[in-house]
């Protein structure tokens, strides 16, 4: 038994880990469960004053020791960490920051006037996965001078109007360890649920015998196929995913649920899973789209080995205009399987309520969540709530359901709460990845550069089930020529089902694919041409007014060009500088019906904003508070956000695709200039109590294989041209990204998301994949190569705003997905240049970084 101190408290404790003793006994959830072997930094603790990860930290070795967590500041310095982290935009998902606090705390007590490489050094230990750093190293030396010289100010008291950087609303209970995650519930009598998954990527399932699993003290039920009271396969789009594979059905990839258990312990809930026997024959697995379309392979689904989705985009006479043309390159380029590398591991819980059901999770869409468990139990969907905690990074990856229904189904059973909490092990075992993609590329041009043809196939693996692979194969295909004038196109893509993990949504949603190829493409052809690789893109950039690829008319906001023209120089600064450009839609778009709702009430003299738009990080709170403000006058003391629970909150639809500053944002400004309008005849807020604003915005798109001239496929496109510059060494010294996203709602938000996106695109170019060996995942979160801020170059980013406002929100775009476009085949341009290999394969290779692959 050792004996110690927490935030000043005595404490006894004995054999374990710190992170379970604190989270577990004490109920302080600021220290987070996120990779669980030490290498991501968000259970940070101070012991002695030394950072140190509590996942790692055995109870034995701190008898007389004192271990702080972020609930253990002085009040002083929670003040001053709140106001630094939000005022200079260091704080997005929120999950990983107490832990860059405890890290900066700890830097800041011994050095109180630390130079930016020290605070980069501090934070080594902590990996963000939203920011970039730039803006959390930002905070930590505001958070130095804050505490030399004295006030903080209160920013909450003003309104403010867009285009200023305003601070996150949601900033200090995330700083503070006060925000809470869906991991962070608790409920009396709750059991701990887990599942059991297929030993193999492709086995056939003989029998599933639970009865010595049920027979084990502690356990409560253990559930499989035959528990399932209403639909058994679920999707997005298709209708393939097992809740629970049945006895006599082949399981598909090793993260397949098998069975559930149910139990009173977290312990006992997996010793159960070890007393489960099954009965299986282990069968051969399609391992890639090649094995997968092989004359007589087996089906992998019912209908076959291809995903059913339209991806066929065709203009013009492709094959005239190549054989006219001065010049032609042909090339075939792949891209890996990459993970999300999200902080916060899944987890649920659910209870069972007069009625219903009531369910706390960290989607990305509470009404598409709904749905699903909805048609699992059966039940009408208004029995079932479900409700968002604070999500700790998505990217995509929490767009389908993961344990939100499995912890549904053992509740439903049981009569009893359940939670259940996926180990990082287990998340990377089960979710989602990037799809990899191979990409053949014809592209020809006339003796000017102009480009006249481009004929494009690409092929996806989608792994065991469907997700979103069709919609991300779409993107693909539709954005397959970037933000350049073709007149001829024929482009067409295949998305192959294998016995690999699923691949569905991830950020940039299969266009950071297709952009690496093509602007590769372009290189080439600038070479062919002796002109610069500026000079091949300005030649062919569109402006307002040019076709796109896909056919639509780009609009009057279109300021791709000058996004180029911003990146100019620091493109001809250095003989290593890498350039490309990149476009991404917002929105749903091509003819999927996209609608956001919004409601504002008026309660106690507050206005609360209503919505079911998902936060992952992006800033929904912030960006509709700011709204509100602006076009209202309201301070910000007197705005209020209800978080995404389907009993309050209308549906906004998914957070995805970059939409939500574009229709929630504007179905937010159609309330307020309602609201503001009231306010101007009433006089102040008061005499509008109980007064409700409801309004929705929708836009109408045109379906792929559209036969209009110029089909609008999507409402706007965010474009973007980025620079990635390399030292003597070959390493990434300096970057440059100029962004056409309109005007911004909040720029430290937007320069956020730029500077995420960078970061993550320094991964996917450099250093990020997925390994798998047989279909078996081999990664671990710590060899997944993802970037720490000692890593980081400095990173510039140029926002290029339009003159006037546009018809939607005040004129914004989408920029979440844009920013992480552009980096993979800049970077590689870079490389071309240093050394004068061409690469047509990511993560790219005989690089300084190659060793972290």
């Amino acid at each position: 038994m050792s004996v110690f101190t927490v935030n000043g408290r005595r404490v006894e404790a004995g054999e374990g880990v710190l992170l379970d003793f604190l989270r577990d006994e004490l109920k302080i959830t600021s220290a987070k469960r996120g990779c669980g072997e030490g290498a991501c930094g968000t259970c940070m603790v101070l012991v002695d004053g030394r950072a140190m990860r509590a996942c790692v930290v055995s109870l034995d070795g701190l008898a007389g020791k004192a271990v702080l967590t972020v609930e253990g500041l002085s009040e002083r310095e929670k003040a001053v960490y709140a106001w630094a982290f939000g005022r200079t935009g260091a704080v997005q998902c929120g999950f990983c920051t107490p832990g860059m606090v405890i890290s900066a705390k700890a830097l800041l007590d011994r050095r109180p006037d630390p130079t930016r490489p020290e605070v980069k050094e501090a934070l080594k230990g902590n990996i963000c996965r939203c920011t970039g750093y730039v803006k959390i190293e930002e905070a930590v030396l505001f958070a130095a001078r804050a505490f030399r010289e004295g006030l903080v100010p209160d920013e909450a008291s003003r309104a403010w109007k867009i285009g200023e950087p305003m601070p996150r609303v949601d900033a200090a209970p995330k700083v503070l360890g006060a925000a809470r995650f869906a991991d962070d519930f608790s409920l009396p009598s709750m059991l701990h649920g887990a599942v059991l998954r297929s030993p193999v990527p492709r086995a056939l399932i003989r029998s599933i015998d639970v009865s010595a699993a049920r027979a084990l003290p502690g356990v409560v039920a253990v559930l499989t196929w035959k528990d399932v009271p209403g639909r058994r396969h679920l999707g997005h789009l298709v209708q393939d995913w097992p809740v629970l594979v049945a006895e006599g059905e082949e399981s598909h990839y090793v993260g397949d649920a098998l069975a559930l258990v149910a139990a009173e312990t977290a312990p006992a809930a997996r010793q159960a899973l070890e007393a489960v026997r099954l009965d299986y024959e282990v069968l051969e697995p399609l391992l890639s789209p090649e094995e997968a379309l092989a004359p007589g392979a087996p089906q992998i689904h019912p209908g076959g080995n291809l995903v059913d989705v339209q991806t066929r985009v065709v203009r013009g006479d492709v094959e005239k205009a190549l054989a006219e043309a001065a010049h032609v390159v042909t090339r075939t380029y792949r891209t890996q399987r990459v993970e999300h590398a999200f902080l916060e591991p899944e987890s649920a819980l659910a209870e069972p309520v007069e009625g219903g059901l009531t369910v706390i999770t960290g989607g990305q869409g509470v009404y598409d969540d709904r749905r699903g468990i909805a048609a699992m139990l059966g039940l009408a969907p208004e029995r079932v709530r479900i409700v968002t905690a604070l999500v700790g990074g998505g990217f995509g990856g929490k767009e389908d359901l993961s344990v939100q229904h499995h912890a549904a189904l053992m509740a439903w059973i049981t009569g009893r709460p359940v939670k259940l909490t996926l180990s990082r092990d287990e998340s990377l075992r089960v979710h989602p990845k990037r799809h990899p993609m191979t990409m053949e590329y014809t592209t020809g041009c006339d003796g000017e550069g102009h480009i006249t043809a481009q004929k494009i196939r690409i092929t996806s693996d989608t792994g065991a089930y469907a997700s979103l692979g069709g919609p991300v194969l779409q993107r693909a295909c539709t954005h397959a020529t970037g933000p350049y004038r073709t007149a001829n196109v024929d482009i067409e893509g295949r998305g192959v089902y294998t016995n690999n993990v699923p691949c569905g949504a991830f950020r940039g949603f299969g266009v950071t694919q297709s952009a690496f190829a093509l602007e590769s493409q372009l290189n080439l052809l600038a070479e062919a041409l002796g002109i610069s690789y500026w000079e091949i893109r300005r030649r062919n950039v569109v402006v307002a007014g040019d076709v796109l690829g896909n056919g639509q008319i780009a609009g009057p906001d279109t300021m791709m060009l000058e996004t180029l023209l911003a990146a100019k120089e620091a493109y001809k600064s250095s003989p290593y500088a890498g350039i490309a450009c990149g476009m991404k839609n917002s929105g749903l778009g091509v003819g999927v019906p996209d609608v956001s709702r919004v409601r504002l009430e008026v309660r106690g003299g507050q206005v609360t904003v209503y919505t079911s738009a998902a936060c992952m990080g992006q800033g929904i709170a912030t960006m509709t508070s700011q709204i509100v403000s602006h076009v209202t006058g309201l301070s910000l003391s007197k705005i209020v956000h209800s978080g995404a629970d389907t009993a309050l909150t209308p549906d906004a639809g998914t957070s995805t695709a970059s939409r939500q500053t574009v229709f929630t944002g504007e179905a937010t400004r159609r309330c307020a200039e309602e609201l503001r309008s009231d306010l101007a005849s009433a006089g102040d807020l008061e005499a509008l109590e109980g007064r409700t604003y409801y309004r929705e915005f929708s836009f109408e798109s045109d379906p792929m294989g559209s036969d209009k001239a110029h089909p609008v496929s999507h409402i706007a496109y965010a474009f973007a041209t980025q620079v990635f510059i390399l030292d003597e060494s070959g390493k990434v010294c300096r970057v440059v990204a100029c962004h056409d996203s309109g005007r911004p709602i909040n720029p430290l938000s937007v320069e956020g998301q730029i500077e995420g996106g960078v970061v993550m695109g320094l991964g996917y170019a450099l250093t990020e994949t997925f390994p798998m060996e047989g279909g078996l995942p081999r990664a671990r979160y710590g060899t997944l190569g993802l970037w720490r801020a000692t890593e980081i170059p400095p990173i510039e980013v140029i926002l290029v705003e339009p003159e006037s406002e546009g018809d939607v929100v005040f004129g914004a775009k989408g920029v979440g997905e844009i920013a992480l476009v552009p980096p993979a085949p800049a970077i590689a341009l870079a490389y071309r240049r240093f050394d004068g290999k061409e690469r047509t394969e990511l993560p790219l290779k005989e690089t300084p970084y190659s060793r972290k692959i």
